[in-house]
Order: C-alpha cells, then structure tokens, then sequence
C-alpha cells in the first residue's frame, strides 16, 4: 500500500462509519450502545485530523482528498446534528443553520474549484470545524456517567459558540469568494 492511500483510506473509513454513528445515536439506546456513538464520532474527528495532517507531511494530495475529505467531514457533523434532535439535546434551527452553512460553502467551493480558485480555510473556519466536535460530542455523550449534572447544557452552550463562529466563518468564505471570483459566459 503506498503512503498517498492512507489518507484516502481514512476519509473513507469516516464515510463508513456513519452508519454505525446514526445506529448508536438512536433515542433510548442502553449507555453502552451510547458510548459506541460517541467513540466513533471522536474516532472521526481524529481520522479527519490525522488524514489532512498525513496527506500534507508525506505531501501525497490527492483530488480525491481535496474533495471527499470535507464531504466525509459534513457527512459525519451532519450525522450527529440530525441524530442530536429527536434526542431533545439539539435545536432543529440550530441543526439547520450549520447544515446551510455548509451546504452553501460547499456549493461555493465546487463553483471555486471549477474556476481554477482555491479559497483556504481560514483558521477561524479550523476554530469552528474543532468547536462543532467538541460542542457534538459533549452533547452525544451518555448522561449519567459521568459527575457533570449538566454536561448537555454545557455542550448546548458551546455549540452555541459553534454556530456564531460557522455563521461568521461562512460570511468570511463567501466575502473572499466573491473578492476573488470573476464568473466567465457558459
């Protein structure tokens, strides 16, 4: 197996483990099945960070990466937002909204990329990636497991720092796409 696979296999190891996340993140799951959940989806987040930080140390970027590895990403955060409301433990306009912003910057990114543009994540858009799933998992975690009576309001409270910091990082990615983009004629 050469080194440019192992990124590309651990974006589609997070693409495999969605599935799984939504099967653990179901309401009324024994703890144990909870706990699955919310290992796989902190397992996701390593795997996401590992396979960027791997792609660029062994400098094997692939076209497969630089596309799938932010849908595995959204596909993963989307999992856990959808799953989180029928739980009571998320807001559906909260879900929305982060959903939306990452449908349009999605949507733009393509626009970009067919026009020969790279637009970089910004680091407050890195901030905001780490706040989700730090904001996620604290909120999938089973209750009663842990001495912290109220750790869903807590995860509530940050994933509200979350949406302000995806809202602003998606007015940013939008503001320089526009100062950098020139439409041609289709």
């Amino acid at each position: 197996m050469s080194l440019s696979n192992i990124p590309n296999l651990l974006t589609i190891f997070r693409f495999l483990m969605v599935p799984f996340l939504l099967f653990c993140l179901r309401p009324g799951v024994e703890k144990w099945v909870a706990l699955l959940g919310f290992s796989l989806f902190i397992l996701g987040a390593i795997s996401d960070f590992l396979d960027g930080y791997l792609a660029r140390r062994w400098e094997v970027q692939t076209a497969f990466g630089k596309l799938m590895d932010p849908l595995a990403d959204k596909l993963l955060v989307t999992a856990a937002l959808i799953m989180l409301i029928p739980m009571g433990r998320l807001s559906a306009l909260v879900a929305f909204l982060i959903m939306a912003r990452e449908l349009v910057i999605t949507g733009l990114r393509g626009v970009a990329a067919a026009s020969g543009l790279v637009i970089a994540a910004s680091k407050m858009g890195k901030w905001k990636t780490f706040i989700q799933i730090v904001a996620l998992a604290t909120l999938m975690f089973p209750p009663n497991i842990l001495p912290i009576a109220n750790l869903h309001d807590i995860g509530r409270l940050i994933l509200y720092v979350a949406l302000v910091l995806t809202l602003v990082s998606g007015v940013d990615y939008i503001l320089k796409f526009y100062r950098q983009y020139t439409p041609t004629a289709s």
